[in-house]
């Protein structure tokens, strides 16, 4: 089976940050989707406090006893035997117990299972957690694991929040909580029209994330009334690179973009890039660059001097600071940066259960339009089981990480 964690390699996490964990984010499905009939789930609330739920009616979920705990499974790779993946699965552990603790009014029953990353154990974790009386199962970390478990679950009826970002496993019951490339294409196209930026040239790894990267760019740019100014997929290899500079000047040339949207994360091919089409002519002077993924991870990175200038999209910093002092307090160790997933999905869920309605984690009161306050910022599902945060875009200045649009805290307003 071949994962592919961000828009080019599996060193990083693609929109969510780059830890050089080889943790799938994004997996290579040779699976039938799943059925139709699987129902939605939710994503989070912080420690500050959710957007007010709506209670509803109607929808699938399990209901829940409104005077009584919460049943809650959380499903992790415990035993994997990769040190990577358990210290996130132990830091996962631990943001959802903060979580837990955080509630207000609310009693959460959470009952931990290990997936040891593999889906066929995810697929038994979490029949047995629904055998348990889970009435929600947050988790598994990868997407083949939690399109296992959300077929497995379909017909209990019970919801699943994965914390993959691959929208392609998204719908039915099984809903994404990871930061996807829809959502990152659509934030920085939209700030870029805003900016005068209208003609916009992608530029994508060849392999299954370049792709869907390249898909979230070109609808996006659609959808905000730009124009798509060419488009230049590269083999993934430092050759592959090489040889599609010329190209892209070309194109960019040709078609008159004014920015250039790429896909490359930094692990990856974005410092060759950064470098060498500016080399070739294609200046930071005259054409705006803008990334997919997260420009500031590892900080090295900000030391380079073709990145200088360059958009990028992020979770509201100011939230995600806030939790990592709280994680640091509690545990005495700064969290991975997937942590926060975990922590977001049991304060969703805390913070539905206070309408005490039997229908709280239905699909339709999971996918509320206010949505909720996360440790990283706003976001609320989507009805075909993807998500939308509210995220800033930054850029970098003198090595530093600059914000020039700051997050919304809300739903409503300029691309909402």
């Amino acid at each position: 089976m071949t994962f592919i964690i961000g828009p080019e390699t599996a060193s990083g996490y693609g929109p969510t940050g780059n830890q050089g964990v080889t943790v799938a984010m994004f997996a290579v499905l040779s699976l039938v989707r799943k059925p139709a009939t699987r129902i939605a789930a939710l994503f989070a609330f912080v420690w500050l406090a959710a957007c007010q739920p709506v209670a509803t009616t109607t929808g699938g979920g399990q209901p829940v006893a409104p005077s009584a705990p919460v049943p809650v499974a959380l499903l992790l790779p415990h035993g994997s035997g990769v040190p990577q993946e358990q210290k996130l699965a132990r830091d996962m552990e631990n943001a959802a117990r903060l979580a837990v603790a955080d509630l207000g009014g609310v009693q959460i029953d959470l009952r931990v299972y290990g997936t040891a990353g593999q889906a066929a154990q995810a697929r038994t974790a979490a029949m047995n957690a629904v055998a348990d009386g889970a009435r929600i199962i947050i988790g598994p970390l990868h997407a083949e694991s939690a399109n296992a478990v959300a077929v497995a679950v379909a017909g209990s009826n019970v919801n699943v929040l994965t914390f993959s970002n691959n929208p392609t496993i998204a719908g039915g019951n099984l809903f994404v909580l990871g930061q996807t490339f829809d959502n990152t294409a659509d934030r920085l196209v939209s700030f870029a029209t805003r900016q005068g930026k209208s003609r916009i040239m992608s530029v994508y790894s060849d392999n299954l994330a370049g792709q869907l990267g390249r898909q979230a760019i070109e609808q996006a740019i659609a959808r905000h009334g730009a124009t798509q100014a060419g488009s230049v997929g590269y083999e993934f290899s430092q050759d592959g690179v090489v040889a599609a500079v010329p190209q892209i000047r070309m194109a960019a040339t040709q078609n008159g973009a004014d920015a250039i949207f790429l896909t490359a994360n930094t692990a990856g091919a974005l410092p060759l890039f950064s470098q060498m089409l500016p080399e070739a002519g294609l200046s930071p002077d005259t054409v705006q660059y803008m990334g997919l993924s997260r420009w500031d991870t590892p900080p090295q990175t900000l030391e380079l001097p073709g990145v200088q200038g360059g958009w990028f999209a992020l979770p509201d910093p100011q939230r995600s600071a806030q939790f990592r002092q709280r994680f640091e307090a509690a545990y005495g160790e700064r969290p991975h940066d997937l942590a926060g997933l975990s922590y977001d999905g049991i304060a969703a869920v805390g913070a539905l259960a206070q309408t005490r309605q039997r229908d709280a984690l239905t699909r339709e009161a999971l996918t509320q339009s206010a949505g909720f306050q996360g440790v990283n910022g706003v976001f609320r599902f989507r009805p075909d089981g993807t998500n939308e945060r509210g995220l800033a875009v930054a850029t970098i200045r003198q090595n530093q990480v600059v914000v020039i649009d700051p997050a919304p805290r809300s739903f409503g307003g300029a691309g909402f």
